[in-house]
């Protein structure tokens, strides 16, 4: 069997991440970003979602006629959420449980650092509820997949990519508090 240079493999990180946006997308989140780098660090994926219009139900003023319409509709519209998300892409037998051991203390730290750069380089968005979340994926290549078919069932989201196949095991959403100082 031949050694192949490091460039002919795929980039099984970006493949997670890959999925991962695409989970997002189709529960709703928009993409702003994917690998936001500054010299703290990177973040794989800042997604933005749009907080519903919330339709309200106004009874007018009582007893006043012409005052108030009697029975108006407010809209109300909440802030949308920032999703800082660290996604975590890990072979079977792997030695950090899945990744989830990798979001150390000095991970978050930069994480945190490297969030306060993106919500500085875009005013607009410091105003948005913020949070950390961190996506866990398996991938397995697919000729070293067992012939007998598994459950999938603890799945939320899985692709096949170039001779890969990705499986979005966990999303934990606001996964570690913001009291970094």
């Amino acid at each position: 069997m031949a050694n192949h240079p490091p460039s002919h493999y795929p980039d099984i990180g970006q493949l997670g991440e890959d999925l991962v946006t695409q989970w997002l997308q189709s529960t709703g989140w928009l993409i702003l970003h994917r690998r936001f780098s500054c010299r703290w660090g990177e973040i794989d994926i800042i997604a933005q979602y749009q907080g519903e219009q919330v339709e309200e139900q106004g009874a007018g003023e009582p007893g006043c006629r012409g005052a108030g319409v009697q029975g108006s509709i407010a809209l109300s519209t909440q802030h949308s959420t920032l999703a800082f998300v660290e996604v975590k892409t890990r072979s079977p037998g792997n030695w950090d449980a899945g990744g989830r051991s990798a979001i150390t203390l000095q991970k978050q730290t930069k994480l945190w650092r490297t969030a306060e750069i993106f919500l500085a380089k875009y005013p607009d968005k410091a105003d948005y509820p913020c949070r950390f979340d961190v996506a866990i994926v398996s991938c397995q290549q697919i000729s070293a997949l067992p012939t007998q078919i598994t459950s999938a069932q603890n799945t939320l989201f899985s692709s096949s990519v170039a001779g890969y196949e990705f499986h979005l095991q966990e999303y934990i959403p606001a996964a570690f508090d913001c009291l970094i100082d």
